[in-house]
C-alpha cells in the first residue's frame, strides 16, 4: 500500500509539473504574441522623435495622442483621401469577400464531400494545386483580364475573386469529413428537402465553428491587403486603409512616426471587433466537440 502510495504521489507530482510547464509556454507564447500590438499602441502615444530613440514600454500622455491623431487627419489631405473613408473602402471590399469566401468555400468542400462522381479526386487535386501559385505569378495576366472586361479600377476585381479560395476549401473540407453525416443529407433528401435547403439548413450550421474561423482569417487577409489593390486601385480616392498608412510614409525624410502608429492602431480596431464577435462560434464548436458519448 505504502509503495501504490509513492507511485501515484510521483505520477501526481509529474502531471503537477508537466502542467506547470505547459502553462509557462503558453503565457510566453501569449506575450510575445500580445507585445507587438502592445507596442504599437504605446507608440502612438508618443511623438515621432521619442519614437525614433529606441523602444519604450510606457505609454505616453492622451494629448500626444490627440495631438497625433489631429496631424494625421491633417495629413491625410496630402495622402488624397481621408482615414473615415480609406475605412470605408476597406470594409466595402473586406465585408463581402469575406462573404464570398466562406459561402462558395463550404459549398465547394460539401459538393467534394456529399456528391460522388468521376472526376471528384481530380477536382481536388486541382484545388489543392493551385495552392502553389502565388498570386504574384497570375497578377498580370489579371490585371489584363480585368482591363479587357473593363473592370480594372473597381472595387469588384477585389471582391469576385474571393470567391476561390483554395486553402478555406481546403481547411472546410476536413472539416466536414468529420462534422458532417452523409446520413444526415440523405435523410433530408428523403424527406424531400432540395440540394440547396438542405445545404443551408442542415450543412452550414453544423460549420459555424469552421466558417467563423475562416471568417476571421479572410477577413484579416482581405482588410491588410495591400499587393493586389495597389495593382487594382487607380484613383486616389478609392484607397483603402492599407494604403492610406503607406501613403503615409510615402516620404521617409519627413515621416512622423506617431501619425502612422496612430493609423495602425486604427487599422487593427476592425480586426478586434470581427475576432471577438465570431470567436464565441469557434469556442462554441470546440466545447461542443470536447463532448463524447
Amino acid at each position: 500500500m505504502a509503495k501504490n502510495a509513492e507511485v501515484e504521489a510521483s505520477y501526481s507530482g509529474r502531471i503537477r509539473a508537466t502542467k506547470i510547464f505547459r502553462t509557462i509556454i503558453c503565457v510566453i507564447l501569449c506575450i510575445i504574441s500580445v507585445f507587438p500590438f502592445y507596442l504599437m499602441i504605446v507608440n502612438s502615444t508618443l511623438d515621432s522623435n521619442t519614437i525614433k530613440t529606441g523602444v519604450h514600454l510606457l505609454p505616453g500622455s492622451f494629448a500626444q495622442f490627440g495631438k497625433n491623431f489631429s496631424g494625421l487627419m491633417a495629413k491625410a489631405q496630402g495622402v488624397g483621401t481621408s482615414l473615415w473613408g480609406a475605412m470605408l473602402h476597406s470594409a466595402i471590399i473586406s465585408v463581402p469577400a469575406t462573404i464570398l469566401t466562406v459561402y462558395c468555400s463550404t459549398l465547394t468542400a460539401y459538393g467534394l464531400t456529399v456528391y460522388n462522381f468521376k472526376l471528384k479526386n481530380a477536382a481536388h487535386t486541382f484545388i489543392m494545386a493551385i495552392m502553389m501559385i502565388p498570386a504574384q505569378v497570375s497578377i498580370i495576366g489579371f490585371m489584363a483580364f480585368m482591363k479587357q472586361i473593363g473592370l480594372y479600377g473597381s472595387y469588384l476585381t477585389l471582391i469576385i475573386p474571393a470567391a476561390a479560395a483554395p486553402s478555406t476549401v481546403y481547411f472546410m473540407k476536413q472539416y466536414m469529413q468529420g462534422a458532417l453525416s452523409v446520413e444526415i443529407i440523405e435523410a433530408a433528401r428523403i424527406d424531400g428537402s432540395s440540394e440547396f435547403s438542405t445545404f443551408n439548413r442542415i450543412a452550414l450550421p453544423l460549420m459555424k465553428p469552421a466558417m467563423a474561423t475562416q471568417a476571421i482569417f479572410a477577413f484579416i487577409a482581405s482588410w491588410n491587403n495591400l499587393y493586389t489593390p495597389t495593382m487594382m486601385i487607380t484613383k486616389i480616392k478609392k484607397y483603402t486603409l492599407p494604403m492610406f498608412v503607406q501613403g503615409l510614409k510615402s516620404d521617409a525624410i519627413r515621416v512622423n512616426y506617431g501619425y502612422v502608429y496612430v493609423g495602425l492602431t486604427l487599422t487593427v480596431l476592425p480586426l478586434l471587433i470581427v475576432y471577438f464577435i465570431l470567436s464565441k462560434y469557434i469556442i462554441a464548436g470546440v466545447a461542443l466537440g470536447g463532448v463524447k458519448e
